[in-house]
Formats: structure tokens, C-alpha cells, sequence
């Protein structure tokens, strides 16, 4: 029974690893007339089966202006794809698949107002689902949107 949740562990780790490469890869100084909005980004992830809460990941990301994906980015080590894409009124909402670890995800964030968002990447995978709540706030400008 402890194999299960070692390489459920396992790959929750691996992922939040990810997630923080992704989402902190990009920020830049609050720059007048930028090209881009600077967030404050939190993230909580929560697995089925895991014993312990893990804890939440703030960081810093560099999004379009007007998002026309999910504002995170690309991990190349997970390989994800982000696919069907749909902005409906304040509300965004998206699908992956990920090849490492192998897994599929619905997303949704819901925008409140131009400043701030919440919501929630729900994955599915052998090592078991998971769940990560997102709240995002805009502090500034920054150069280089991701």
C-alpha cells in the first residue's frame, strides 16, 4: 500500500517542481507601458490518497495583456499540451494532456474584475487525481509576457 502513494508522491512532486519552473520563469521589473501585466500567483496542490497537505507556492508570472492561453506557460520537461481553449464572459477555461508524468487536466479560472482570478487545475493520472487551486493578482507591468 505504501508503493501507491510513494509514486503518487512521486509525481506530485515532480509537478509542483514543474510548476514552479513554469510559472517563475518569466516576470520582470514593473515597467510604464508594458508590454505585459505582472501576477502575484499562488498555488495549492491536493492529491487523493496523500496524507499531507502540501504547501501553497506564490510566485511572480509575466502574462499577456489579453490572455489567449492559460497564464502559465510551457513546461518542456512535462510535455503538456494546452488544448480548447474558451473564454466565456470572465471566465477561462481549458484542457491538457501532459506526457511526464502522463496525465490529463481540465482548468478553469474565473477573472474578478481586471486585477484579480481564481480557480483550478484538476488532473487525472495512474498515480491518482489531483487538484490545484489558483488565486492570481495583478501588482504591476512587466516586459516579456509569456
Amino acid at each position: 500500500m505504501a508503493l501507491p502513494y510513494s509514486r503518487g508522491a512521486s509525481a506530485a512532486t515532480l509537478f509542483l517542481l514543474g510548476l514552479v519552473i513554469v510559472l517563475g520563469a518569466g516576470p520582470r521589473a514593473d515597467t510604464p507601458g508594458a508590454a505585459g501585466d505582472l501576477w502575484q500567483v499562488t498555488s495549492k496542490m491536493s492529491m487523493e490518497g496523500m496524507p499531507m497537505e502540501m504547501p501553497a507556492h506564490s510566485m511572480k508570472i509575466c502574462a499577456a495583456k489579453v490572455w489567449t492561453k492559460p497564464p502559465a506557460g510551457d513546461n518542456p520537461q512535462q510535455k503538456c499540451v494546452r488544448t480548447d481553449y474558451v473564454i466565456t464572459g470572465n471566465k477561462v477555461t481549458w484542457t491538457e494532456n501532459c506526457e511526464s508524468p502522463s496525465m490529463t487536466g481540465t482548468g478553469e479560472i474565473t477573472r474578478e474584475g481586471d486585477d484579480a482570478y481564481t480557480g483550478s487545475i484538476k488532473y487525472v493520472s495512474e498515480q491518482g487525481n489531483m487538484t490545484i487551486k489558483l488565486t492570481g493578482h495583478k501588482i504591476g507591468g512587466c516586459d516579456h509576457p509569456s
